[in-house]
């Protein structure tokens, strides 16, 4: 059975970089696995992706030898399960504000009697090249557990959330979490009360021994932020690759275009 790259290198403290998937396209899948990222998140919280189309994109990135995780809309049992059966090797679940919310998130993506996940499906076996019964001994090992610090609860209960049992890391989204302090959504400012929310989040989760992990817009915002201290980094999309390549051609060859304000970030 294949091994969970990504979650024995966070253990190990070593920066695991990828990026997000938001076209549901298997086909961008397909090539993007190859471009050298050691994951991709397939983001099925805010993209039109439905499970066979998760299912098919997972696939494309495990057979390409990259890690396939999954983004689920929210914390249930049912996203977890049709996730991890359709193939993903992790989950990152969005909006966990407390304790209770990391446990559930936990709980569901382990096998009893650790946890509450049902025994069925077929493309985790094939993603992980193994059979159900070794997929079954040793998935709750290689599953990757990441919880989204989106909201300022999550900044306030993080000492409780970042301790919980189970968990791998966790994951900064700046566009949440700056709206729900008041704020612009913004892959980055300078804003003094964002970034003593970002140090206490990371500095938290390093403490409890999980991957701190943040969305960025570049590769210079990625390599700043490594050297922060974060471990767990996604830099754009698929999405904002493709148009910040585009807006740039348009630029140096038709002019501005007013209609192209900036490439995306996200």
């Amino acid at each position: 059975m294949k091994t969970n790259t990504v979650k024995r290198a966070l253990r190990s403290d070593v920066p695991q970089v990828g990026t997000w998937l938001s076209l549901a396209s298997p086909l961008a899948a397909r090539f993007m696995a190859r471009a050298g990222f050691r994951w991709l998140t397939l983001d099925i919280e805010h993209s039109p992706a439905d499970w066979e189309t998760a299912a098919s994109i997972f696939g494309a990135v495990a057979d390409a030898g990259c890690v396939p995780l999954a983004r689920v809309p929210s914390i249930t049992l049912e996203n977890a399960k049709r996730a991890l059966d359709a193939g993903a090797y992790g989950i990152v679940f969005p909006m966990c504000n407390t304790r209770e919310e990391a446990e559930e998130a936990v709980a569901i993506c382990k096998y009893p009697p650790t946890g509450r996940r049902s025994v069925g499906g077929g493309s985790h076996v094939l993603n992980f090249a193994t059979n159900g019964t070794e997929y079954f001994h040793r998935a709750n090992d290689e599953i990757l557990v990441i919880v989204q610090a989106e909201h300022y609860l999550a900044v306030e209960n993080c000492d409780r959330i970042f301790s919980t049992p189970g968990l791998d890391g966790m994951f900064i989204g700046p566009n949440d979490l700056l709206a729900s302090m008041g704020r612009t959504p913004a892959m980055e400012v300078d804003d003094p009360d964002f970034v003593e929310a970002l140090r206490i989040l990371r500095e938290t989760a390093r403490r409890h021994g999980i991957a701190p992990g943040i969305h960025v817009g570049t590769s210079e915002q990625a390599r700043r932020r490594i050297a922060e201290g974060f471990r767990f980094i996604a830099v754009s999309s698929e999405l904002g690759f493709m148009l910040s390549a585009a807006h740039q051609a348009v630029r140096e060859t038709i002019g501005d275009d007013e209609a192209a304000a900036g490439p995306v970030k996200y």
